[in-house]
């Protein structure tokens, strides 16, 4: 469910579970951050995208459904710890809806590009669950006192107030997406470049976003203990 080829010296990782709209369950979360930590070694650069309608549906809620979210929230810190430990550019090729943790996982990247049926939504807060992926640190960062609404709110974005608010950095053509998102790899990592100095500079440092991670572990644990995440996920897999 996870596929990664090589595209002009790119590693291109492809979620690719279309039938769920690419949703994660855990197992996938482990094999994308092993598989980023893989080619952040050897490749120029990555780039990572979807399969058809969605670019993910964030979590797999029926999986989680009693299970810890604890355990689940920390898997989604280790996607994002995992992208902020390379020393390439990573990129996304939103191709479709972002959902929850997956539009979260997204906050780290070094550049965004979508295309028109792109779009974000944050669902936690109206299922009783939290946020995760340092977005608490990582959201704000990059929208500034807007990341409250756009969580309280549990809003879906399109890809157009997505674009205009900074959340996607470039909006293309769907033809075009993985072409220009490699083509971003490329420009940043051509001989002589700097890149890798840079990124070290200039992405959230790793202690600002560690400590994020403690924070929203800490409030999982709370709408875990207090009974509003299971009964959240349960009123979103039994909906009719």
């Amino acid at each position: 469910m996870i596929h990664v080829t090589e595209r002009d010296e790119v590693a291109v990782i492809t979620i690719a579970r279309p039938e769920k709209l690419n949703a994660l369950t855990n197992a996938m979360r482990t094999d994308l951050a092993a598989a980023v930590r893989e080619h952040g070694k050897s490749a120029r650069g990555i780039v990572v995208t979807g399969t058809g309608r969605a670019f993910s549906a964030g979590e797999d809620l029926y999986e989680a459904v009693g299970k810890s979210l604890v355990t689940e929230v920390e898997t989604f810190h280790d996607m994002t710890r995992a992208v902020l430990e390379t020393r390439v550019p990573v990129v996304a090729a939103v191709n479709g809806l972002a959902v929850g943790g997956a539009a979260e996982w997204t906050l780290c990247f070094d550049s965004r590009i979508g295309t028109e049926a792109a779009g974000y939504f944050w669902p936690e807060n109206h299922l009783g669950l939290s946020i995760s992926n340092a977005s608490s640190y990582l959201l704000p960062r990059l929208v500034g006192a807007r990341a409250l609404r756009l969580v309280l709110d549990s809003t879906r974005m399109t890809a157009e107030q997505a674009h205009a608010m900074g959340l996607l950095d470039e909006l293309v053509a769907a033809e075009a997406l993985l072409d220009a998102a490699v083509a971003r790899v490329r420009h940043w990592t051509a001989p002589g470049t700097a890149t890798a100095t840079h990124l070290a500079l200039l992405r959230p440092p790793l202690e600002e976003v560690e400590r994020a991670f403690g924070a929203e572990t800490a409030a999982a644990v709370e709408v875990e203990e207090s009974g509003l995440a299971q009964a959240g996920m349960s009123r979103f897999v039994n909906r009719t």
